[in-house]
């Protein structure tokens, strides 16, 4: 072969080289094709989930490759339902709203459950959700029994609806920071009927958890104790936190959640202020992953080592999204977006092969228990498709 002929044939086979290497943008496209795909396929993991009237799906373990299944009862059962109520409106898939109807059937008796107060987390996760798609009378009387039944754990010297029954020889009267997102059922209620007392129990427990369950730098306590005869505090611990002095991730979002929507029923200026100075305490934390998403405390001495919670990241970026209409501000929206981006990786989807109802993974549950760490968990899912939700809003 002649030099030339060489030359020519190096020069053609770098040419086909680079030819087939796809450039930047072509690779980001094909990246953002199988993301989209995976994601869809999550989905479907949902709608061919089995109907079971005594078996919602709650978590999914890796290591042993199980569902856990739960009954209405527990506190987690409205979120599936929920999720196929969202599904539907993410994919106009008529086949997401039948499973979501079938499945929320098997909701209503909690609606007379007044032993616990996650009336909302059950029925408004599921009725109220379904009411936004297809409106009717039946839906609407349901979230009206059970805002009555949760109504009964109210007490006028706290001022609040009692969150736990057990562990009464400790905890007189224990109110969570959790309980602020049943109000939402409560305030619904007063639309749907007129009735103002529900509203006017969701503003007194507002208000006294304003005054009682947050430090001054914008973080909130768990659980707050208190005396039903004087309406005073008794103690303010933790449950599922680090310590009692801690910022439980979770327990900074259900706030941030909870005093935004507050502010949406009211427009009552104290609710937003909290709402922003807890958001304020979350967004400049030291421990904040890079990535947005939060480990399980923000006070675990493990860190950086320590577990990630996925469900804390999703609840912040939905009420985000909705705290960025009332205030207008950029970091919200950016803080929201960054954690839909990241979530919407390999890092965080469930790997196509697993066959279970559960879109991401990363959520932790109750580390104090060693219970669901590290795992996907169904309101991890619900709160994730509620922010893609109001993302597509606006």
């Amino acid at each position: 072969m002649n030099r030339i002929s060489y030359i020519i044939l190096i020069f053609g086979f770098f040419f086909l080289v680079s030819a087939c290497k796809p450039n930047k943008k072509e690779q980001k496209e094909t990246t953002t094709v199988s993301i989209d795909s995976l994601l869809q396929l999550r989905y479907t993991k949902l709608l061919a989930y089995p109907l079971d009237s005594v078996g919602f799906p709650r978590n999914y373990n890796l290591k042993t490759k199980k569902v856990r299944k739960v009954p209405s009862k527990d506190w987690t059962s409205g979120f599936f339902p929920g999720n196929l109520w969202h599904l539907y409106l993410l994919t106009n898939n008529s086949e997401y709203m039948k499973k979501a109807k079938a499945w929320t059937v098997f909701m209503e008796k909690e609606k007379l459950n007044g032993g616990t107060h996650d009336m909302g987390f059950k029925i408004f996760s599921s009725f109220g959700e379904g009411l936004k798609v297809a409106p009717n009378a039946h839906y609407e009387q349901v979230i009206i029994d059970a805002a009555n039944t949760l109504s009964s754990r109210f007490n006028k010297n706290v001022g609040s609806l009692r969150s736990w029954d057990f562990n009464r020889d400790t905890w007189e009267f224990p109110v969570i920071i959790d309980n602020m997102m049943n109000l939402e059922l409560l305030f619904e209620a007063t639309k749907i009927s007129g009735d103002s007392t529900y509203h006017k129990i969701a503003v007194s427990h507002a208000n006294t958890a304003l005054e009682n369950h947050f430090r001054e730098d914008g973080s909130s306590y768990h659980v707050v104790v208190y005396d039903t005869i004087t309406g005073n505090t008794k103690d303010k611990v933790t449950h599922q936190g680090y310590n009692a002095n801690s910022a439980w991730a979770r327990g900074q979002a259900w706030g941030i959640y909870g005093y935004t929507m507050c502010y949406r029923y009211t427009k009552d200026i104290k609710y937003l202020e909290q709402a922003k100075v807890s958001a304020s305490f979350y967004l400049n934390h030291p421990n904040l992953r890079s990535d947005g998403i939060p480990y399980w405390d923000f006070d675990d001495p493990a860190i950086p080592n320590a577990v990630r919670d996925v469900s804390a990241a999703t609840v912040i970026a939905s009420a985000f999204y909705e705290l960025n209409n009332y205030v207008n501000d950029p970091k919200y929206l950016a803080y929201a977006d960054k954690v839909l981006n990241n979530l919407q990786t390999e890092e965080y989807i469930l790997n196509a092969s697993i066959n279970a109802p559960f879109i991401l993974k990363h959520s932790t549950g109750n580390w104090p228990k060693n219970d669901e760490m590290d795992e996907p968990i169904v309101y991890g899912d619900y709160y994730f498709l509620e922010a893609l939700l109001r993302k597509k809003k606006g």
